[in-house]
């Protein structure tokens, strides 16, 4: 019996002496950024860090995701071997790192989903000096839901106490401003039409005006200009799954295709839908329009939503759903009215019978709009197309071109 008091006892100390290294550890490093929200963390986080860098400052960023990266000062980046599954635990190791490096300024996305981790992951782990949320969107929803205020209120376990916080949400933000008024911090509602065409048309892939609106507002306010950290986010790689184009000619076929699997939720493809004009594409043009959707089985309330977001929302020629759980998607689709004509169930067929049936469905042109999710097969179609095609540069178009794919 004394030896298990004695053991517990030991533990109770190293947990003690652990949790006061971590925080000095925290205190070493003056300005910490926690990045959070439903859509664009990993953009976001990427493009402050690359901002910052272009200042002088020495900063490491971490993204997490299906792909983590940790990123040098230099820009260099390496991926983040998780001998398991991905825990809230790993920013610890993030935060050593940092203070070897003797960094100024830590850039970390969220690693959280459920409520209590997120408000662990900032009050105990990270103790931000700046807090983000990008916006508030249907995700996640069995696990931060049902409904989006209470994602906002799980979101808003990461904003800092006493700090500052930068948001472009609109529709939750008085849930943002009220939940920080009781801890002490102050919001910065950013507007995104600050940032131009021509500031947007500088990056080689498609990005969000929302999200240079967001890194540009917290470089800015950490001392660097605007111009400048522009330039750092033009030159520094983009994150894995930002959303790009590919021209791809086969046999006297030409197809656009779009890898938009990034969205995830319905909100968000709404939104894009309407940003690249997509309805334009659809069964009134001589070009069809066909939508690959990659559903995963542990992803079943978002892929019940993909298939009525399909059904009620946008138009396009054909629907291929491929993956795992496949059928409720379709059966969903079906059940909401969408034309049985019109939808394919290729659950389990492999990337190339997946390619070559889109190439079979396409008389001349054709848009595919790649959406669900990246992880597993998403990833393994997706890179069929674009070993096939070439990458749209969008700062390589001229106007015209550029307004083709997404107006002013």
């Amino acid at each position: 019996m004394l030896i298990v008091l004695a053991l517990i006892l030991l533990l109770l100390i190293y947990g003690f002496w652990e949790y006061r290294n971590h925080q000095r550890n925290l205190d070493s490093i003056p300005v910490r950024i926690h990045v959070n929200g439903s859509r664009g963390k990993s953009s976001v986080t990427r493009l402050i860090g690359a901002g910052l860098r272009a200042g002088g400052k020495r900063v490491l960023t971490k993204t997490t995701g299906s792909k983590p990266r940790i990123i040098m000062e230099n820009g260099e980046e390496f991926p983040v071997i998780r001998p398991g599954r991905a825990n809230i635990i790993e920013q610890l190791k993030i935060i050593r790192q940092a203070v070897s490096r003797r960094v100024e300024v830590v850039v970390l996305e969220c690693m959280g989903i459920q409520p209590q981790l997120q408000y662990v992951s900032e009050h105990q782990m990270v103790r931000s000096t700046v807090g983000v949320i990008t916006n508030v969107r249907p995700d996640h929803l069995d696990e931060m839901g049902p409904t989006l205020e209470e994602v906002a209120r799980a979101l808003c376990g990461t904003i800092p106490g006493g700090g500052v916080l930068f948001t472009t949400e609109k529709e939750h933000l008085q849930t943002i401003q009220r939940w920080a008024g009781e801890i002490g911090a102050r919001v910065h509602p950013i507007t995104p039409s600050n940032i131009s065409s021509e500031e947007l048309s500088g990056f080689s892939y498609l990005e969000h005006r929302e999200n240079v609106a967001l890194a540009l507002s917290v470089c800015e306010h950490l001392g660097v200009v605007k111009k400048t950290a522009l330039q750092g986010m033009y030159e520094a790689d983009p994150d894995p799954g930002v959303l790009r184009l590919y021209q791809i000619d086969y046999f006297d076929k030409k197809i656009d295709f779009v890898m938009a699997f990034a969205a995830n939720d319905s909100l968000s493809y709404s939104i894009l839908w309407r940003r690249l004009n997509l309805s334009r594409k659809g069964t009134a043009s001589e070009a069809k329009l066909i939508v690959l959707l990659n559903s995963r089985p542990d992803r079943i309330q978002r892929a019940e939503q993909l298939g009525e977001f399909i059904a009620t929302e946008i138009s396009a020629d054909h629907f291929l759903i491929v993956g795992e759980y496949t059928t409720p998607v379709v059966n969903k689709a079906l059940s909401l009215g969408l034309p049985r004509g019109r939808i394919l169930n290729m659950g389990g067929s492999s990337a190339e019978e997946v390619f070559e049936k889109v190439v079979s469905l396409v008389e001349r042109e054709a848009t595919v709009v790649g959406i669900g999710n990246i992880v597993g097969f998403g990833e393994e179609v997706a890179q069929h197309f674009i070993n096939r095609g070439r990458e749209v540069v969008f700062r390589d178009l001229d106007d015209s071109s550029r307004r083709a794919w997404i107006g002013n």
